[in-house]
């Protein structure tokens, strides 16, 4: 049975999600807003246009989270990855495109589609409920009434309005012969043992040269359309440093209650402490450390703090404007909104970040609305995907702080990165058995990781398939044992 599937925004997200459900014999109707209403960001009226960068990142299937999940997307049959891949610009190992093609290419195949319609006007509010399915794809500069429905129904905080965000280090690249495991005056939190906290220790000369750095680090200027910078709550880091050099160690970088195990008579000038940030354990937070500092400055200064000076960066800080959801709150594992099963979102309202993750999320929002109207609901994509983790990452895969009724969120907008996968169940060794270390091992590891993903992916698309096929025979047979209808 053809059904008609309402999508709200016309961006990566919306234009994928809609793709999948023109493809699968369904109506597709985009709604987009440009050009009768623009945007801060938006030049053209063009569908799926890039407003930043023109990259899609890396391109290595073997090697990068990102280039595996160009390569899932390909077997799934994306049309943005067709689009990009059809305007692809010379740019290394990464996969860039010409904008203007790219956009022209997503547009044109879209209306052309015979099962889709594109109608241009907003969405005053939430989608009416006569519209029946609809998949809500808006981004990080969602029109004020549309946001203002969906706080209306899910409640006040469920919409961050400002993205107030800390580094987020990969878990295996901290030094922890340095660093140790210990709560402040060893509490714990809920759930937590009383040694929740990565903690990573100064001296007053390295405490010195830090805040200095900080002060002195090339900042990123705030966009016209972001309003009021600094806000309580969410200083950046090297604002406080600029308030006095005693600022930090009196804040987030405070040496009390804790103790180095291993120079327990020498009392830290100051402690950097990492919390950590998702359900594996993989990937830790800097604590009180979001900043305006530039991406290279960022590196450059934060790995002059000790256990951190080889640390890799699941993400880089940054305070700016986003809308997006308080998702693991908020939608179930096929990207339903709990409040409105009937209501879908996609893209980076839903806390992913980038070009090829916002698609991404459209594309499987896309497959589960058309799952669901034809009555088959697809089986859960295997974390060990770079698909799976970053839907689960979407809808989960983060800590709870329960029982602290104004505890802050843990959940933040995240690129898809290998610290979101499973790990491996055991260490790559290389052909002679033995155990790797240092570039050797992190290269095997990210081999592994990408070889596991492949194939349970492809396992999981026979399952599907099978499952498709189970289900068409059942309905083929159903209505050859009902009577026929009388003339």
């Amino acid at each position: 049975m053809t059904q008609t599937i309402h999508i709200v925004g016309g961006g990566l997200a919306g234009s994928e999600a809609a793709w999948q459900v023109a493809e699968a014999g369904h109506r597709a109707v985009i709604h987009e807003m440009r050009p009768v209403r623009g945007t801060e960001a938006h030049r053209t009226d063009g569908l799926a246009e890039l407003v930043c960068s023109n990259s899609f990142r890396s391109d290595d299937p073997e090697g990068n989270a990102v280039g595996l999940l160009h390569q899932e997307m390909r077997s799934l049959s994306s049309l943005i990855m067709r689009a990009a891949d059809a305007n692809q610009v010379p740019a290394g190992g990464a996969l860039a495109v010409d904008r203007e093609g790219f956009s022209a290419a997503v547009t044109r195949a879209l209306e052309q589609h015979p099962n889709v319609t594109l109608v241009r006007g907003e969405v005053e509010g939430l989608p009416p409920e006569e519209w029946g399915p609809c998949i809500v794809a808006t981004g990080p500069l969602t029109a004020p009434a549309l946001a203002e429905g969906i706080r209306g129904l899910t409640g006040a905080e469920s919409l961050a309005f400002f993205d107030a965000i800390a580094p987020i280090v990969h878990r295996d690249s901290i030094d922890m012969d340095v660093a140790w495991f210990q709560s402040r005056y060893d509490k714990p939190g809920p759930g937590g043992t009383g040694a929740d906290y990565l903690n990573c220790p100064m001296t007053r000369e390295q405490y010195d040269a830090f805040v200095a750095a900080l002060v002195a680090g090339e900042k990123i200027g705030f966009k016209q359309w972001e309003g009021t910078p600094y806000f309580d709550g969410c200083l950046p880091v090297e604002v406080m440093a600029e308030r006095g050099p005693e600022t930090l160690r009196h804040g987030p970088m405070k040496p009390v209650g804790l103790t180095n195990p291993r120079d327990p008579l020498v009392k830290p000038c100051a402690i950097v402490q990492l919390r950590q940030d998702n359900a594996l354990g993989t990937l830790y937070n800097m604590v009180g450390f979001q900043t305006k500092l530039t991406y290279a400055e960022q590196v450059r200064v934060f790995r002059m703090i000790p256990g951190l000076e080889r640390a890799e960066f699941a993400r880089l800080g940054g305070l700016h404007r986003n809308t997006y959801l308080d998702s693991p709150r908020l939608l179930d594992a096929t990207l339903r909104l709990r409040a409105r099963p009937t209501l879908r979102f996609a893209g980076q309202i839903t806390g992913c970040e980038g070009y090829v993750e916002s698609a991404a999320v459209g594309l499987m929002a896309g497959r589960f609305a058309v799952a669901e109207a034809a009555g088959a609901p697809l089986a859960p994509l295997p974390q060990s995907t770079a698909l799976g983790a970053l839907i689960a990452h979407i809808t989960g895969g983060h800590l709870m702080a329960d029982g602290e009724a104004n505890a802050p969120r843990s959940f933040q907008p995240m690129n898809v990165n290998f610290g979101l996968f499973p790990p491996l169940e055991r260490a790559p060794r290389n052909e002679t058995g033995r155990r790797l270390r240092g570039p050797e091992k992190a290269a095997l590891k990210k081999r592994a990781l990408t070889d596991r993903a492949r194939a349970d992916l492809a396992a999981w698309l026979e399952g599907a398939a099978e499952g498709a096929a189970g289900d068409a025979r059942g309905g083929a047979q159903g209505a050859a044992s009902r009577p026929a209808a009388a003339e």
